[in-house]
């Protein structure tokens, strides 16, 4: 049973510089659920900072610390030249699932108004275990983990989202992709993906993989590899994958799951206009937006696909939203690398939102703190914002998964350029 601590997010405001990505980073080219019982290994920590908040604001439950997986076996699990050896089998098996009509059968699939939404409203979702997984940049060791507690927690029953950027910033691309083919493979009515600005960017031409954002080392892996086979068939199945998967979720309990954030201000009278939630504009922001911890405001910079948003910012699009028939009361998302590897903003205490990321190590643009990270994963619980649950890796454990990003310091050598 898992061993829990309690926390809560850090007293006060982020200070500045306290995001993994600088300004420079992905440059473009029923009734609420209980939150867990503590059990041994787990800590809960019950502060949480911040204004005040109004009775309707959704509550926000204790951080709860996992220290007691099973270490060895998910370190174990990894495996991946297994993977690799498997590939060809899961390339296969993957191509006729992507080939069948009508389409891949995946979480939510059936909530789509048409097979062209990519803004998905889901109007019915039961008390079943539902888990997100945020940013993974190839760590695979990061992505056992976290499958190991949901597991645990959960058991046969749980449904994941994984919240985007699959790949790039060294790690284990390929075989983190490959695991995700066989998650799906598995039990695909169970995990939706959501497009990262990572996995959106990736395109392929007829002849060579390319990338729209920086870092992009996964496209030029593939690049170096399109003689093998099997692998530019896995990339070719990934923007597949990636072209059909939603940019955001609009949970019936006023949840918005996304990678980034949402339409920004500009956008909102045409939005209110048309309604049309699948605007190339709107879905952009969907995936690219990024938050900004204490700004009031910020004003949309259309010269680049990551404008900032701030807190009154959300307020209005959830004030709208409602307008839309889609409430939204709060959010869950990834691409900002914080440096605790979740936040819970203060200044948004009225609409409360959570980043999540799913990374034990720091990335090579990552300039400053440990190498080792502690990453996070959040369970849904209705009418609440997500628990998060914060998985402490041995540090021998992640420096042995990746020794020449960890001995090279940032932007050491990919594990995946040596794992041939």
């Amino acid at each position: 049973m898992p061993s829990e601590r309690v926390d809560g997010p850090p007293d006060g405001a982020p200070e500045a510089g306290q995001f993994g990505e600088s300004s420079s980073a992905d440059t473009p080219a029923a009734s609420p659920d209980p939150p867990s019982q503590d059990q041994p290994g787990e800590h809960r920590h019950e502060d949480h900072a911040g204004a005040e908040s109004s009775p309707l604001t959704p509550p926000i439950p204790p951080v709860i610390d996992v220290d007691d997986l099973d270490w060895e076996e998910i370190l174990a699990a990894l495996a991946p030249a297994s993977l690799r050896a498997r590939m060809r089998a899961t390339v296969e098996r993957f191509e006729a699932l992507l080939d069948a009509e009508p389409g891949s059968p995946m979480l939510f699939d059936d909530q789509r108004e048409s097979s062209d939404d990519r803004v998905v409203r889901v109007r019915e979702l039961s008390d079943a275990p539902l888990w997100f997984i945020g940013d993974i940049h190839g760590d695979l060791l990061a992505l056992e983990a976290a499958l190991a507690l949901i597991a645990r927690q959960s058991a046969a029953s749980a449904r994941i989202v994984l919240l985007g950027d699959l790949f790039d910033d060294g790690g284990y691309g390929l075989e983190t992709l490959l695991r995700i083919f066989e998650l799906i493979l598995e039990r695909g009515d169970a995990v939706c993906l959501i497009a990262g600005n990572h996995d959106e960017a990736l395109g392929y031409d007829g002849a060579r993989f390319s990338a729209t954002v920086s870092p992009s080392d996964f496209s030029e892996f593939l690049n170096e590899h399109l003689a093998h086979e099997w692998i530019g068939r896995a990339g070719k199945l990934a923007v597949r994958l990636i072209a059909h998967a939603p940019r955001a979720l609009f949970f019936p309990d006023g949840l918005l799951v996304a990678h980034g954030g949402f339409p920004l201000i500009d956008l909102h009278a045409d939005l209110a206009a048309s309604g049309d939630w699948n605007d190339p504009r709107c879905l952009t922001d969907f995936v690219w937006a990024r938050a900004h911890p204490r700004a009031r405001k910020k004003l949309p910079n259309r010269t680049t696909r990551g404008s900032q948003f701030g807190y009154e910012d959300f307020a209005a699009f959830c004030a709208l939203s409602a307008t839309l028939g889609r409430a939204v009361t709060h959010m869950v998302r990834g691409h900002d690398h914080v440096d605790e590897r979740y936040e819970i903003y203060p200044a948004y205490a009225s609409t409360p939102v959570l980043t999540t990321v799913a990374l034990s190590r720091r990335l090579g643009r990552e300039m400053f703190g440990p190498f080792v990270r502690v990453p996070t994963v959040a369970r849904w619980i209705r009418g609440s914002l997500p628990q998060v649950y914060r998985l402490h890796l041995p540090e021998q454990h992640v420096r042995r998964c990746y020794p020449e990003e960890s001995s090279d310091g940032p932007g050491g050598a990919a594990a995946q350029g040596s794992a041939t």
